[in-house]
């Protein structure tokens, strides 16, 4: 059923030193309101920095959707203390807004008006709100403002094998074998901490499932999970319609760049062009970046100044991870835990020593029918699943099995640290299969249908967590650096529009 991997357990328990040195961090978006729960209408303030230049605080599709960007570390505590301390100087700075606490922004009117980012006059700050208007055009401005966690991991250098000649390629194709491997087993993230079962009414694409919906108008599935990750969620070309397996690094590159060359005929009856004049997308390609292909995890690698990912990726390989299959989490003032940390850790390291056969494109067909159901139904009573060969077998046994290799894996990283954080953690997480009450997502549809208001919960939250980050504000270890890190954001983007000398257009083209 799966792979036995006691031996590769045992070869990790003789190594374990290499895993003192795992990298993370992570993106926290989160939409900006006024206090009465309508989106906030105001610019990016002025006072949190530049969107453009800031190294931590940014926006990401609109002007109100806030994105918090941590520095990698190997320290858990520490990264969790830098989000938090990104929210109170946030929240502190701009105290007359608050931070909406769901991934799904239930507080939407029609007369809404969502206004795209904007990152000021040079050519780089034009580029970025450009691809954002193609997004609008090509997928509608409100499924943009879906927010999510991004979690980004890395392993030591060390960790991989070296068994060919290319060290760069031997790592890149370790991170291929753990992605192939999230996708086979990552469904069990959702299952664990999906925490949007419910979603609004403009969102419907699929009417294979009968919503139920309450007072407000809001729709939700009684077993369902993560409606961000659905196709109603944001979506864009899927992997399957561009041939990725992640099968090997240069394969997975020529697809991407393929589909950023290759004209579409439905961006292209969209215009490049507005009856302005003005440009409305970056081009009409199938994808106008890299970064337009929704998936639940990426490749990634660091970038220079000028340089895309893709040639990054081509030059120097894989150097880490990205899983952005993560919901907001509403029962944590700044999004996830640490528990979800813990988890997240053994089960990528699981994905990591686990073998994952090459797929091909008729296997992305059982690997999507696996997340939906799990993203649909997930706690479904006996719900069952795809594994190897076309078979299925009970959710229940399946993440049982899979506890079973991570509460070996805790035990070593423990030993490490010399506390039992990962054990308690697995112990607690392996009863959300016994008891599916457990999970996230029933916790939200308690509180939502309890309460049959999300709106005000949403709202009720979103001030106790304002609160709590102004109270912690004057305890804020990285104050000073914030500060200092607004003023030169602010300088830098100055300086990069006084020294721009080609037009847009040019730009553009080079």
């Amino acid at each position: 059923m799966i792979e036995d991997i006691s031996k590769k357990i045992t070869w990790l328990e003789k190594h374990s030193s290499i895993l003192k040195n795992i990298s993370r961090g992570i993106e926290r978006e989160t939409l900006r309101i006024k206090k009465n729960g309508n989106f906030s209408n105001t610019q990016h303030p002025y006072d949190i920095g530049s969107a453009l230049t800031h190294q931590w605080i940014t926006t990401d599709f609109s002007e109100n959707l806030l994105e918090f960007i941590t520095p990698n570390t190997n320290n858990i505590d520490y990264l969790l203390i830098f989000l938090k301390d990104l929210h109170s100087f946030v929240a502190y700075k701009n105290s007359n807004e608050l931070m909406w606490p769901f991934s799904i922004p239930y507080i939407y009117k029609k007369s809404t008006n969502i206004q795209i980012a904007k990152y000021g006059t040079s050519n780089y700050g034009a580029f970025k709100t450009l691809y954002r208007k193609g997004l609008k055009i090509r997928y509608g401005d409100l499924k943009n403002t879906i927010s999510g966690i991004h979690y980004n991991f890395s392993l030591p250098t060390t960790f991989w094998p070296k068994d060919t000649t290319e060290k760069t390629d031997n790592i890149s194709s370790g991170y291929l074998n753990l992605i192939r491997n999230y996708y086979r087993f990552g469904w069990i993230i959702p299952y664990l901490f999906g925490s949007s079962p419910a979603i609004l009414e403009n969102f419907i694409t699929n009417k294979k499932y009968k919503f139920q919906k309450n007072k407000e108008g809001i729709l939700y599935l009684p077993w369902s999970t993560s409606l961000r990750l659905s196709d109603m969620g944001y979506t864009s070309t899927s992997i399957e319609d561009l041939n990725i397996t992640f099968n090997n690094l240069e394969s997975y590159i020529n697809c991407l760049k393929k589909a950023m060359n290759t004209p579409s005929k439905k961006f292209s009856d969209l215009g490049l062009i507005n009856k302005l004049g003005e440009f409305q997308q970056l081009n009409t390609n199938i994808l106008q970046l890299e970064n337009e292909l929704y998936t639940q995890i990426r490749p990634k690698r660091t970038t220079n100044y000028g340089e895309s990912l893709l040639d990054a990726l081509k030059d120097r390989g894989i150097e880490y991870v990205e899983i952005r299959s993560l919901d907001i989490n509403p029962f944590s003032s700044i999004g996830i835990n640490k528990n979800q940390i813990l988890i997240l850790d053994l089960f990528l390291i699981w994905c990591s020593l686990m073998d994952a056969p090459k797929t091909k494109k008729t296997d992305f067909y059982f690997i999507t029918k696996n997340w939906n159901k799990i993203i649909f139904e997930g706690r479904k009573p006996n719900q069952k699943i795809y594994i190897n060969e076309n078979k299925k077998y009970k959710l229940k046994k399946i993440g049982k099995r899979i506890f079973q290799d991570l509460k070996k894996i805790a035990i070593i990283l423990d030993n490490q640290s010399k506390n039992e954080e990962y054990q308690k953690v697995c112990d607690k997480k392996i009863l959300f299969f016994e008891y599916p009450e457990l999970t996230y997502s029933a916790k939200f549809l308690k509180l939502f249908i309890e309460n049959n208001r999300i709106k005000k919960t949403g709202l009720n939250l979103a001030n106790t967590y304002h609160n709590q980050f102004i109270n912690q504000f004057y305890y804020n270890s990285h104050k000073q650096i914030l500060e200092n890190e607004t003023i030169r954001s602010h300088q830098k983007e100055i300086e990069l529009e006084k020294n721009e000398t080609l037009s847009l257009k040019d730009y553009l083209r080079k």
